[in-house]
């Protein structure tokens, strides 16, 4: 059986990080993912997806990815349930991540090790922003 899962969204609030009993490190957050189509009025809209994350994994979330972070997760969807106070049973659906990769780095630009290289008859092409020069751009010298 199956049950893989492959997301890329922002992070919509600080993600939190507890410990068990045991002292194992557990993070949640909500990733906000767009949908691939835009509705009736022309705007696309995004499901917020709850996530949980284990042990070190976690520690290092916590530590690196901020609110409005740009993620990419793997992992599986799970599906828990418990009777709430009032005897109402509750269904929480969630992705357990197993890793995580941030694609942002410093003001919005991509981290240049979450470009996967294009394949073309086998052989590796170049990357285009490998260069370790960084160049400085004034904010007059953008045509937008």
């Amino acid at each position: 059986m199956i049950n893989n899962v492959v997301l890329v969204g922002r992070i919509v609030r600080e993600p939190e990080l507890k410990y068990t009993p045991s002292n194992v490190a557990i993070a949640t957050f909500t990733l906000a993912v767009n949908r691939r189509f835009k509705n009736a009025n022309g705007d696309r809209e995004a499901d917020f997806i709850n996530c949980v994350i284990w042990r070190q994994s976690a520690e290092n979330l916590t530590n690196w990815a901020k609110k409005g972070n740009l993620i990419g997760i793997t992992g599986s969807i799970q599906v828990r349930n418990y009777d709430n106070k009032e005897g109402k049973r509750i269904y929480v659906t969630e992705v357990i991540a197993e890793n995580f990769q941030m694609l942002e780095s410093g003001k919005g630009q991509v981290n240049q090790n979450s470009h996967p290289q294009s394949q073309s008859n086998g052989a590796k092409e170049p990357d285009p922003f490998s260069s370790s020069k960084v160049e400085e751009i004034d904010d007059d010298d953008l045509p937008f």
